[in-house]
């Protein structure tokens, strides 16, 4: 006796439409609030004919990300509207070409690999803290955002980049980032922005961009010197032929590095820092425990895995505010998760940052608890934590991204005092989930 396929409930486009104002701004409430009325898993019209399942199903995600994978693709949001300014590289690659690239470039990014990058990582992050004002209250996130840009361009360019180029580089990516959030959140302004000129400006400032590290990319050619930074590792790397990445593929990788590896880690260093302004006693213990590491190592490898609080008071600050707190795929072909039906081509959100505060999954899901995730391993929680995601499309620079963040948080915890600041955290959900007026206060440790 077969049983019939649960239907999924769905919002009406007349209260998609009734809210849109809100929704422009911050859709969470929203969805929360649809969550809350109809379950894990609904479907919103957001037109005639369209529509977008979203979903807080832990199962669910497992199974699009890792059980059925290869029936689960990409959205257009980045294999096509981001893709145009950033290339083809990993993240907005599918198919044959993420594949190929995932093989090449995987080798770069082991721990082994990355060890090499973590003393000029921490000379980056130690002078990028050193612009921090102590005394009063000021913006925090500008600090994170110049540091983790710095550290992405240092990692790949060692010090054959100039102050002038990076600049000139966060420029652009930040410009086309958010041209691409005016884009998905006003779809229908596209005719006046390819009227007016915005979207064309836009897309020559990429191209500008490529052409900076085009030429970074000649210098070191021609310097013939090694480096062992990322570039090395990405100019090493052969395809099973034998061959290198070309130069257009090549840039394409290094401008995703630089979109990826960016953008994420400010957001959550940014949520850390004020995590622990809240919490302050986490504080203290995370100096106490930088200072046994230091005494027992000299070798940044080892202390990181010395420093087990500084790393679950991130995981914790992950689990909270998850930078990318939406997963999107959709299905190639018809499929059935648990008695759902989906039909072929349906788009799929998957609300990260509700599964992360669920109580399904998490005890006292809203409290900042670091110590959740001591004397577990991965495996304990990996099925509804997915703070890079999950399966093989799981965000290849995850150790990059923990190591700059445990070393930065290390530096921060050793070298100031964050001022108890028990105001709300406010966010502002673009494609990552930002933090908005982060502004604390800091002291100086003697």
């Amino acid at each position: 006796m077969s049983l019939e396929p649960k239907s999924i409930p769905t919002v009406p486009l007349s209260r998609f439409l009734k809210h849109s104002l809100e929704i422009l701004k911050n859709p969470l409430p929203f969805h929360h609030d649809n969550f809350e009325r109809l379950g894990d898993t609904f479907r919103l019209k957001i037109g005639i004919n369209k529509s977008v399942v979203f979903s807080r199903d832990a199962g669910f995600l497992q199974y699009v990300l890792q059980k059925n994978q290869r029936n689960y693709t990409k959205s257009k949001i980045q294999t096509e509207d981001l893709a145009k300014y950033v290339g083809h590289g990993l993240l907005t690659a599918e198919g044959a070409l993420w594949k190929q690239q995932r093989k090449l470039i995987q080798p770069a990014f082991h721990k082994k690999q990355l060890a090499r990058l973590l003393d000029t990582m921490q000379q980056t992050i130690e002078a990028e803290l050193q612009k921090i004002d102590t005394g009063h209250p000021f913006p925090i996130f500008p600090i994170y955002n110049d540091l983790a840009f710095q550290v992405v361009a240092t990692s790949l360019f060692s010090g054959g980049v100039s102050n002038e180029q990076i600049k000139r580089l966060q420029h652009i990516t930040e410009e086309a980032q958010q041209m691409l959030v005016r884009e998905l959140r006003q779809p229908y302004l596209g005719w006046w922005f390819t009227l007016s000129g915005t979207l064309q400006k836009h897309l020559k400032q990429s191209q500008e961009a490529r052409s900076i590290l085009k030429q970074l990319v000649a210098d070191r050619r021609e310097r013939g010197t090694r480096e062992d930074d990322l570039l090395d590792m990405l100019l090493d790397a052969r395809y099973e032929d034998g061959n290198a990445m070309d130069d257009e593929q090549l840039i394409d990788e290094i401008l995703i590095l630089f979109v990826a590896g960016h953008e994420t880690t400010s957001n959550a260093l940014t949520f850390t820092t004020q995590l622990l302004a809240r919490h302050t006693t986490y504080q203290q213990q995370i100096f106490e425990e930088v200072q046994r590491a230091e005494k027992e190592t000299t070798s940044l490898f080892d202390f990181l895995k010395k420093v087990p609080l500084t790393t679950h008071v991130i995981e914790e600050s992950l689990r909270l505010y998850p930078p990318a707190y939406f997963i999107d795929r959709v299905n190639i072909e018809a499929d059935i998760y648990n008695g759902i039906s989906i039909e072929k081509g349906t788009s799929l959100l998957f609300a990260v940052h509700e599964i992360h505060k669920s109580e399904t999954y998490w005890e006292s899901p809203l409290d900042f608890q670091p110590e959740r995730f001591a004397n577990k391993n991965y495996s304990d929680y990996a099925s509804h934590y997915f703070p890079f995601g999950a399966g093989p499309r799981m965000c290849i620079g995850n150790n990059f991204a923990m190591y700059e963040m445990v070393l930065a948080v290390a530096a921060l915890c050793k070298n100031f005092r964050i001022k108890e600041n028990l105001k709300p955290i406010d966010i502002n959900p673009l494609i990552t989930l930002k933090p908005r007026n982060a502004i604390l206060e800091f002291q100086k440790r003697i």
